[in-house]
């Protein structure tokens, strides 16, 4: 009977996205046409509040619902009252739901970097755009080769974010590989990890150059789906089992904060080979737990 939990799910995650939607988008529109800094501080504290609220439902009815056998590793010295950048591999929309599972209750409100496309999704779009979600146009090497000045529409797009930082405490995630896993993506790549895609150092070293001083620290998420299945029906229908997310903290090397990643060709070599090592180690880590 899965397809009927399934079914069930499906109501579940429309109907609470519905019932958090209608103040959300209210507040998001008043957001647009109301453009007085003081407000918009408040107006984006009522947000932050409805979409935490909307997290929290999702977490109740996926706990007691789906009931998922997930193994979640995370550190002991979080805080939901500092800033913090999250750098995870990316699988399907299925690690969204696990990420904001195991981190919600331990980390400020989330800020994902997303598809600039994604901004058309009824009700979430709007949303995403009202918590100023960073919006990121994505460019193949070929074209960012022919013209430099493209990177600098995602600089824009982050640095709005930045720029209200002070108001509240936020976690930026990064899914760093730009894109889902496939085998066929992998192969396009000829990426030399087994178990992952190339990884794309430019958000992460923006945030860095930003708010890198303001961080508390990052933390790498690994998410393992080798004992799992990937995709969202499968999560919804209660058979994702076997997912593992394993987080750890870590602290920001000195040189990394204030950097010119767009400009200075020694820092940006240095920050892709400091991710490159990350993902060498989160490639040994998926080795690892399959030939177990």
């Amino acid at each position: 009977m899965a397809w009927l939990k399934g079914i069930i799910s499906i109501v579940l995650l429309i109907g609470n996205t519905l019932f958090w939607g209608i103040p959300l988008v209210v507040l998001s529109l008043l957001k647009l046409i109301l453009p007085f800094r003081s407000l918009q501080g408040q107006l984006l504290a009522c947000l932050n509040r409805i979409a935490s609220l909307w997290i929290t439902t999702n977490n109740v009815w996926i706990r007691h619902w789906l009931k998922p056998d997930w193994e979640i590793s995370l550190p002991d010295t979080l805080s939901r009252e500092r800033h913090w950048l999250v750098i995870a591999n990316h699988r399907s929309w299925t690690d969204v739901f696990v990420m904001l599972y195991a981190l919600h209750k331990h980390l400020p409100m989330p800020r994902f970097f997303i598809k600039r496309e994604l901004i058309w999704v009824p009700i979430l779009g709007l949303a995403w755009w009202a918590l100023e979600f960073p919006m990121m146009r994505r460019y193949s090497a070929d074209q960012l080769k022919r013209r430099p000045h493209l990177a600098r529409h995602d600089l824009k797009a982050t640095r709005k974010l930045l720029t209200h930082i002070d108001r509240t405490p936020v976690t930026i995630y990064n899914f760093a590989e730009g894109t889902r896993f496939t085998r066929a993506k992998h192969q396009q790549q000829q990426s030399p990890y087994q178990h992952l895609l190339k990884p794309r150092a430019g958000g992460c070293a923006q945030v860095m150059t930003m708010m890198g001083h303001e961080l508390s620290g990052i933390i790498d998420v690994t998410l393992d789906y080798r004992h799992g299945r990937t995709r969202f029906r499968d999560l919804l229908c209660g058979k994702s089992a076997g997912i593992t997310l394993k987080a750890r903290r870590l602290d920001i090397p000195v040189w990394m904060p204030g950097g010119d990643y767009l400009n200075d060709t020694y820092y940006r070599e240095r920050f892709q080979a400091w991710i490159n090592a990350l993902w060498q180690e989160k490639d040994q880590q998926l080795s690892c737990t399959t030939a177990s």
